[in-house]
């Protein structure tokens, strides 16, 4: 800390005490003092203090620039809202058509929720002064009013000529809220985010009135743009979300090429869809990333389901040595034991051993329809009809006849004698 930053804030503490006691201690000090006092307070936002010191300034000189200082201070506090209108008042009376009175009664009424003494405060302000500080202050009074067009007007005029962002934010907040135009506040905030460089504040209020609009391809749009400046994980997933939303899967998988990112995501995505190719050439990846021994029991699903030929012998013992090889490492997940055992009863490779596989995903998922009718189609594979009829039957009356393999498995199961 350098020894002015030392001094400032001895003489802060020093200074420092109730307001009472320190309104009479002020009686005695000089002017100059009271300046460097005043002027430390504002620095460290002590605005009660610094209103004393402004009063006491303006009381023993009567210089306009302290009543304004005790006005702008006793804004910041608010606090002496009443007494410094009175007083701004009685100087208006002697010294009429200041702008600054006006520019300080307007916060100060509105404050002290005078609105209609804001308003015509506005309105001479704006007779006298066509100044975009002085718009924007007439503004909020119309705003309080409840006056929306009027107030919108205003800042409209301020933003033509200054496409100030802040502006713009609140003449969006009030086409969004009060006067029924949220698409034109859209096509504002689009048409400033093209031709200015804007900030995420923009961007948050663009999404929040797509999101009340359910327009997801703009959600979507702006994500991606935000998703360009800082590459997040968390505007990633909302951009994947936009696109499952809208079921455009080819969507997000072309996002997710683009950027090469998500690989895991991304293959989920490919099977999704069957591209099982483009899932076969990621998969090898997958598995040196984390070494989990699922990644090579879903290579052997990608085989299988990748090959035209699916009664391919080599094929299928390709893909069988993958999940024997997975099991080996020790995943046991009950998916894959599954499509293993369902593998080596369907192509008939080794049926025993592949319902044995089935029991065991039974064990962790005992009402599985999926794996009840595995095993059902290995109790029709060697003849045993009463089991595979019984065991049939619970996934048809849970699933129904919506799916064409369990029709098929059913209607051979019907014929099994």
């Amino acid at each position: 800390m350098s020894w002015n930053r030392l001094i400032v804030t001895f003489l802060m503490f020093f200074y420092l005490g109730t307001n009472a006691v320190y309104a009479k201690k002020l009686l005695s000090i000089s002017e100059d003092e009271l300046i460097v006092r005043g002027l430390i307070f504002d620095e460290y936002r002590a605005y009660e203090k610094s209103y004393q010191v402004y009063r006491k300034l303006f009381d023993m000189t009567g210089e306009e620039i302290y009543l304004f200082k005790e006005a702008t201070s006793s804004l910041l506090s608010k606090d002496h809202i009443t007494e410094s209108i009175s007083r701004l008042k009685a100087w208006d009376k002697k010294n009429p058509d200041t702008l600054e009175i006006r520019r300080l009664l307007i916060p100060l009424y509105l404050t002290a929720r005078q609105v209609k003494n804001a308003q015509q405060e506005a309105e001479y302000l704006l007779e006298q002064s066509s100044e975009l500080m002085d718009l924007d202050l007439a503004s909020n009074s119309f705003l309080y009013a409840g006056e929306f067009k009027r107030a919108l007007t205003l800042l409209s005029k301020i933003y033509e000529t200054v496409p100030n962002e802040d502006v713009l934010l609140k003449m969006t907040a009030i086409m969004d809220e009060f006067t029924g135009e949220r698409k034109k506040a859209i096509q504002l905030l689009e048409s400033h985010r093209r031709m200015n460089i804007s900030s995420k504040d923009i961007y948050i209020k663009l999404l929040i009135l797509y999101q009340k609009e359910k327009d997801i391809d703009g959600v979507l749009e702006v994500y991606k743009i935000l998703y360009e400046q800082d590459k997040s994980e968390y505007h990633l997933t909302k951009i994947i979300e936009a696109y499952i939303y809208n079921r455009d899967i080819d969507g997000a998988i072309y996002f997710l090429e683009k950027y090469q990112s998500k690989n895991e995501l991304l293959y989920e995505l490919y099977k999704a869809k069957k591209y099982f190719s483009k899932a076969l050439a990621l998969v090898d990846g997958l598995y040196e990333k984390d070494k989990d021994a699922k990644w090579i029991a879903e290579k052997g699903i990608l085989t299988f389901e990748s090959s035209e030929d699916k009664n391919d012998k080599i094929m299928i013992q390709k893909a069988l040595s993958h999940f024997e090889k997975a099991i080996a490492l020790g995943n046991d997940d009950s998916l894959y034991l599954n499509y293993y055992g369902y593998t080596l009863i369907d192509k008939e490779v080794d049926i025993q051993k592949g319902m044995q596989i089935i029991k065991d995903a039974l064990v962790q998922q005992p009402n599985n329809t999926y794996y009840l009718d595995s095993l059902a189609w290995g109790y029709y594979k060697t003849g045993e009809c009463a089991k595979a009829y019984e065991y049939m039957k619970r996934v048809v009356d849970e699933e129904g006849l919506d799916e064409a393999e369990i029709i098929e498995h059913w209607d051979a199961i019907k014929q099994c004698k």
